[in-house]
This record gives structure tokens, sequence and C-alpha cells, in this order.
């Protein structure tokens, strides 16, 4: 594999620089003096960026985008060996890097990386971890897979040895990082086109434990199935949190203010602590509130600062955000698209207020969606009022004889009434028919439902 040494500057093209992870590593090296180049279908927000910053980018990816005088490649999983750039890459004999094998490498310049994993809940978790460690002035640097509003966007370049990135099992792309502190908040079904199955998934999760020195630590949601699996052969020490006391961290006397956000008292080793108030919603945030605590205690920062920064957070985009109103109807927008994100979400929305709960749904991907079916429609039952979009695709071909007609069945089978609608048109046209004053629409998923949203607040 190549290594690239950091204390001198190359060259770097990134086929599909527009996307938030590799967006940001790039911004990290230019800020290291790198000279970055690279390609994306369109210009967004992050691509304008990198732009301001020096980077030069082409819109298309094309076989002579790429010349002699580039040193390395960096590509995502979602680039296909018949990319004409990829196979450009080939014919010049320029190394290549996968963006998590780059990101690997970036983590051994630091003193302190710390990783955070797990199917759900790692954006969120990641902002608060920052958000405490910005309030702590460790000036750390930070990538998130998504806009945190603190530092107007998903990257900062700090000067120490905290670096806070992300960790996603999809791919085993985490296999390629280096951390010395490492978080699983739970491990689920998900990935089905690349995982075998559950058992696999827990395998992979156990591979990344085992990439923690016996120096660093492991901070790990104690219920989750299986765990001994995950936990053998671990070489650091393992934090437990969790629903119960019988966990190293958990939480007691949980209560909601009126739009859902909890307050809890912290049990630690069986003993009260403080009590925490969040300013994001839902029972899941307690957990990943709980995660970035324990590590906090880890990194021995002042319980104050912990609280304070955990009060002020409130949230990432796409996380239960809200984006306005409607002719009388709040509009939130969340990334929820998996069945365990989604009971979350519509359970945080049952303490906000509202008179009828609608949940705007758009699938992603044809291979989760036909594995978590019946999972789907339970969860979407939660919501007084259903609306499907069609499936996102993403980097899938096969629908694998599935549709989101497929979905709104088993959703009827339950006793629910769903509609479906091929076009965004015709679903701002259906809410806006539909939706009162009073009402909650959430639209939710993780391709471009958000539009739907945007757009009706724009009329």
């Amino acid at each position: 594999m190549y290594q690239i040494n950091f204390d001198h500057p190359i060259h770097i093209y990134f086929i599909g620089i527009g996307g938030i992870s590799m967006s940001g590593l790039a911004e990290v090296l230019l800020e290291r003096n790198f000279k970055i180049s690279g390609s994306d279908m369109k210009p967004s927000s992050l691509t304008h960026l990198l732009e301001e910053k020096g980077a030069h980018i082409f819109y298309g990816q094309k076989y002579e985008n790429l010349t002699d005088d580039i040193d390395l490649v960096v590509y995502t999983s979602a680039i296909h060996p018949d990319n004409p750039e990829f196979i450009a890459a080939g014919d010049l004999g320029i190394p290549i890097l996968t963006r998590a094998q780059l990101l690997g490498q970036m983590m051994k310049n630091y003193e302190t990386p710390i990783a955070i994993s797990g199917t759900h809940g790692k954006t969120t978790t990641t902002s608060m971890i920052s958000e405490i460690l910005l309030a702590a002035d460790t000036d750390p640097t930070l990538s998130i897979g998504g806009i945190l509003k603190t530092i107007n966007g998903n990257i900062r370049v700090g000067h120490s040895g905290y670096f806070v990135t992300e960790a996603c099992e999809y791919t085993n792309s985490f296999l390629s990082f280096y951390p010395k502190i490492g978080i699983i908040l739970n491990v689920e079904e998900d990935h089905l086109d690349f995982f075998k199955d559950i058992d696999d998934i827990r395998h992979s999760f156990h591979l990344f434990a085992r990439l923690l020195p016996s120096d660093g630590a492991l901070i790990i949601n104690g219920s989750i199935p299986g765990i001994e699996t995950i936990l053998s052969e671990v070489a650091c020490p393992v934090i437990t949190f969790g629903n119960s006391d019988c966990y190293d961290y958990s939480p007691s006397d949980i209560s909601y203010d009126e739009k859902g956000c909890a307050s809890f008292t912290l049990i630690k080793k069986g003993k009260p602590q403080d009590r925490y108030s969040l300013s994001v919603p839902g029972e899941h945030n307690i957990y990943n509130a709980i995660a970035a605590i324990a590590l906090s205690d880890l990194l021995s920062i002042d319980t104050a600062v912990v609280k304070q920064a955990l009060s002020q957070f409130k949230g990432t985009d796409r996380r239960f955000e809200y984006k306005g109103n409607f002719n009388g109807t709040t509009i939130i927008d969340d990334y929820a698209h998996h069945p365990t994100e989604i009971t979350a979400t519509l359970k945080a929305a049952a303490n906000y207020p509202h008179k009828n709960l609608w949940c705007v749904f758009q699938p992603h991907t044809y291979t989760r969606t036909k594995a978590l079916m019946k999972d789907f429609a339970k969860a979407l039952s939660l919501a007084d009022q259903i609306i499907l979009a069609k499936i996102y695709p993403a980097r899938e071909t096969d629908d694998l004889g599935i549709s989101s007609e497929t979905l709104k069945k088993e959703i009827e089978a339950l006793g629910k009434t769903c509609y479906y609608f091929p076009t965004f048109e015709e679903i701002e046209k259906f809410i806006s028919s539909n939706c009162l004053p009073g009402d909650l629409l959430i639209t939710m998923g993780a391709g471009d439902v958000v539009n739907i949203g945007e757009k009706l607040l724009k009329k």
C-alpha cells in the first residue's frame, strides 16, 4: 500500500471529491499544503468551499482529467472499476488509496485518534463529542458525517493530538483505521448488500475492537446482543454504557420537556452523579450523550464543561432538524433510513407538539428495503399518516423485484393508511391539500427527500 509522508506534501486527486467525507479529507490536506484536485458530478457548497481554499475541481468524470503530475488517487466505494478516472489512474501507473485507507494514514499523525462506530447515531455522537472538546479548548481536528453549525461545516483542522472521526462499517472501511479510543454505539443488521448476516456484521465490529491498542480504550453499549463475540481477544480496557446500572454508565430519573428533550441523572458504577439536560429530542440521544460523557471522563474533561456543551448542542443537519413552518404545519427533516432509526425519530416526535404526525419516507436502497421490509412497515406505522416516495437506489441498479408499492402493502396489512406517489411534485401537492395547521410533517430518508420540505417552504 502507498504510504503518504505528511511532512512532504504531494498532489492528490479525489474521485468524488464532493462527498461529505472526501471533501473533509481534502480540506484537511489543503491546510497541510498538499496540492488537491478532483472531480464530482455537479457543483455543491462543499466543492465551492474547496475551490475557495485552492482545490481544482472538474465537474464530470473523464479519463483526460487525470494527468501524470498526480502522485496519488483517492476513491470511495461508490466508484466502480469501469469509472473512466479509475481506469486512467491504472493506465498512468498512479498509486491509489481508498478513502478509508487515506483516513487511516491521517489518524497515525495524532496522539489520540478517536473513532465513533455503530449502526446508528455516529454523526450525532461525533457531534456531541466535538462540542465537548471544543468547549474544553482542546483544539481538536474533527471529521463529522454531517454539518455541525458550531464549525459551519463538517471539518475542523486543529493543532492538538485529538483527532475525532466517524467509523463506518460498510465495506469494512473502518478496519483501515488506527484509533486509540473506539466507541461502538450499537450493532444491528444493515448494509446487507455487503454483509452476509448479523454474525458477519458482529465479526466486523470484533475486528474493529481488536484494532485498539492496549493503552487505548473501548467504550461500548453493553446491551448489544452477542457482545461477547465483539469483545473476544480485545487488548484494551472496556467501558460499558446502557440502560441499566449493571453497566459502567447509565441514566436514571429520565424526564422530557415540551419538545421531547430529555434530562437524566447519570449513574456511574452504581452511584448517582450530576444531572444532564439535552437540547435534542428522543430517548436514543440519552445514550449517545452517555457515550460522549464516558469518553469525556476518560479524557479528564471537567464535568461542568461537559454538561454545558451537551445542553447547548442543538443537533446537526438532517437529524430531527427544524426546517420551518408551512401554512401552520411544522416541517422537520431527518436522515433516518433504518427501522431502528425511524422508530427512534417517530417516538421522539410523539413528544413534540403536534396534532397529526405525518411522515414522508423515502426508502434508501433496494437491498435494505427488501431485507427489512416488515421492520420498516412496523416502524413507519408509528406515524399517524404515512406517505412513501420512490426508493432511492443510491449505488444499486437491481430493484430485486420490489418498489415502494411493496412497502405500502406491508404497511396497509398492519391496518394503517399509506399513500404512495412516484414524484416529489405529487407529494408536495398532496401535502399542500391535506396537512393542517398544528400538524407535524417529517421528511425522512438518506436520499434527497429533504427537497420536499424545502420546496414547500419556498411557496
